[in-house]
């Protein structure tokens, strides 16, 4: 039932299409890599899954193969005849929206739901922290981004990637890269690696607001990591004294990425 490189093609010619740079549009022409990732969101009868950037829906109907319900968010109005068309038999419901701004209760309908995602390089960070923050539906998530982009999402202290996105994923989510996928199977191919990244949201924010609010608590891990590679008395001097550093068990002279989210929570519970 998933679409082929040569099904690609001729649907963007029949459709009079090419992919839209500006959207950051790399369409999955591999069967067997769609397939994969509907796998890996590990959905089926009685699941609800939205998935966000359809394009010509190759990874729909993979989705729609594993017995889920599916529904689809897609920005661009110039795709949405030729998805239709692919989409349609199957009985997937397409909302036209940006998903940055898209009515969720009114997509959601109180459904919890399994969000799948080819998200382009520009938009695949702010989206992910944006529905984790404002969707409490949205229980988990398997996206697709460029491998750079995944890795800061899920790393842990000690890890290259780590800075202020992996913190601010880690408080509401569980995070881990589950796959790679190589150029070759996009069209036009990307000159960079996906990867996917499974988020499962946790039931409680990880440090509860009772010990320090969320606001607090994200000033002071911005504030940290504006200069990553600097002591934190330097960067939080206005913020910390020796004595909160103490109250707190961390070194002044500790660097950001050496602290856990559980370390910067006693750092902004301690002022």
């Amino acid at each position: 039932m998933t679409h082929s490189h040569t099904s690609i093609a001729s649907l963007l010619k029949e459709h009079g299409l090419s992919p839209s740079r500006a959207l950051g549009q790399n369409f999955v022409t591999d069967p067997n890599t769609v397939r994969r990732i509907a796998r890996l969101a590990d959905v089926g009868e009685n699941d609800f899954v939205l998935e966000i950037g359809p394009g010509l829906g190759s990874l729909t109907l993979a989705l729609v193969e594993t017995g889920a319900t599916v529904e689809a968010i897609e920005v661009d109005r110039y795709l949405l005849p030729a998805l239709h068309s692919v989409v349609d038999p199957h009985g997937v419901r397409v909302h036209q929206a940006d998903a940055l701004h898209a009515n969720y209760e009114e997509i959601l309908q109180g459904r919890p739901t399994t969000v799948v995602a080819n998200l382009p390089y520009n938009v695949a960070t702010p989206l992910v922290l944006h529905l984790l923050e404002t969707v409490p539906l949205i229980e988990r998530m398997l996206v697709m981004v460029q491998r750079e982009v995944g890795e800061r999402m899920a790393a842990h202290v000690g890890d290259d990637a780590y800075g202020a996105v992996s913190l601010r994923v880690e408080y509401f989510a569980e995070a881990s890269v589950v796959g790679r996928v190589p150029p070759t199977v996009f069209h036009p191919k990307p000159k960079v690696e996906s990867a996917l990244v499974s988020l499962r949201r946790r039931p409680e924010v990880k440090i509860s607001p009772s010990v320090v609010s969320e606001q607090v608590l994200f000033d002071v891990i911005r504030t940290g990591f504006a200069h990553r590679r600097k002591m934190l008395r330097g960067t939080l001097s206005a913020w910390a004294t020796p004595e909160h550093f103490a109250a707190a068990g961390v070194a002044p002279t500790a660097r950001p990425e050496e602290l856990s989210l559980a370390d910067f929570a006693r750092l902004a519970a301690a002022r």
